[in-house]
């Protein structure tokens, strides 16, 4: 099998504030497997170092690593073991793992999710992202959120004037509108209570990672009213032994692709928590595939997917409708995909093949 990756550097329309950070450009790794009949099938790695610590330098060296396992053209199982032998880096086996599926979808002419063993494809609902620090901007980002049909807003706090940007959304978006946060673990469990209880009375659906660690998250939700999630404290090890809270927000190349994610989904559901699932920034591919993932999970909670619009793009491949996003048609991840990268509004560049 003939092996390539490309980097992606693709700009945002404006900054993503969060507790972590800033960023303006992401850089993405697209990993492209060609079999010996010339099907081929693409996978995405989108690690965000402030985020979860790992960074495209890594990625890179974990998928060369695994480029031998790769060109062996073995199946689908036997090369994602082989690989997951050669690296831990989750966002590296997201990619393989991602590749793996789109080939196989490709080669029977069926969508992944109907290979996962879904009856069918619902659309996903979906929350709109604010992130900007100011009340005007999210203000006016809520309002397109509500005239665009979203159910869902998710605000960044955190980040500063949390009460006065929460109380502009909720004064745009209108009574009936879902508002979900996410604090990134910025704040201390006392930092937390004084937070959640100022900014309560707006009417929050959840808040996501509010604080770091998952003996902190439990401290936390027995002391206030507002359901928790853990976020980026779901990977830690023990996160699905117990429920410490409410829900858990999955993403993609945290699990290391399809295959971890339906495991991921299946463990914290045993556990008792409810399941959905979001985006680390990530391009469509890695949207696409959680899409399809998601016929097969049927998330609990609105999902955090509608992300792809935040580039600096010609065009978006998996643009959300009245708060909703189809799983892409086609064989593999869909059709129509990977055409996004090469006019990402940054630049590209082979990196090996």
């Amino acid at each position: 099998m003939k092996v390539s990756l490309t980097s992606v550097r693709a700009r945002l329309r404006a900054p993503f504030a969060t507790a972590w950070g800033s960023i303006e450009e992401r850089e993405l790794l697209v990993l492209e497997l060609e079999d010996a009949d010339g099907v081929r099938g693409y996978g995405e790695a989108a690690p965000l170092f402030g985020y979860d610590g790992v960074s495209v330098a890594e990625v890179r060296s974990a998928l060369e690593d695994c480029r031998p396992a790769l060109a062996s053209g073995r199946d689908r199982g036997t090369v994602l073991a082989r690989c997951a032998e050669r690296t831990v880096v989750p966002q590296a086996l997201a990619a393989i793992d991602l590749a793996l599926w789109d080939l196989c979808g490709r080669r029977a002419g069926q969508p992944v999710w109907r290979l996962l063993g879904a009856s069918a494809a619902a659309p996903v609902e979906v929350n709109y992202t604010i992130s900007g620090v100011d009340r005007a901007g999210a203000s006016a980002a809520a309002r397109a959120a509500y005239e665009a049909g979203f159910r869902c807003v998710k605000v960044k706090v955190g980040v500063g004037d949390d009460a006065g940007r929460v109380a502009a959304v909720r004064a745009a978006a209108g009574s009936a509108m879902a508002i979900r946060l996410d604090a990134n673990g910025a704040w201390s469990v006392e930092e937390a209570v004084a937070s959640l209880r100022v900014l309560q009375p707006a009417g929050i659906e959840l808040c996501e990672e509010p604080v770091m660690g998952l003996s902190d998250v439990e401290q936390l939700a027995a002391r206030v009213d507002v359901p928790l999630a853990l976020d980026e404290s779901a990977s830690l090890p023990g996160a699905f032994d117990r429920r410490v809270c409410d829900a858990v927000c999955l993403k993609l190349g945290r699990c290391g692709g399809i295959t971890g994610l339906l495991d991921a989904a299946r463990r914290a559901r045993g556990a008792g928590y409810e399941v959905y699932l979001a985006s680390t920034l990530d391009g469509p591919l890695g949207i696409a595939a959680a899409l399809h993932a998601a016929a097969t999970i049927a998330p609990d909670r609105t999902c955090g997917l509608a992300t792809v619009g935040l580039f600096d793009g010609p065009g978006n491949p998996l643009a959300p409708r009245d708060g909703l996003l189809e799983v892409p048609s086609g064989p593999g991840l869909g059709d129509g995909i990977t055409a996004w990268y090469a006019g990402a509004g940054g630049e590209s560049a082979r990196i090996f093949r």
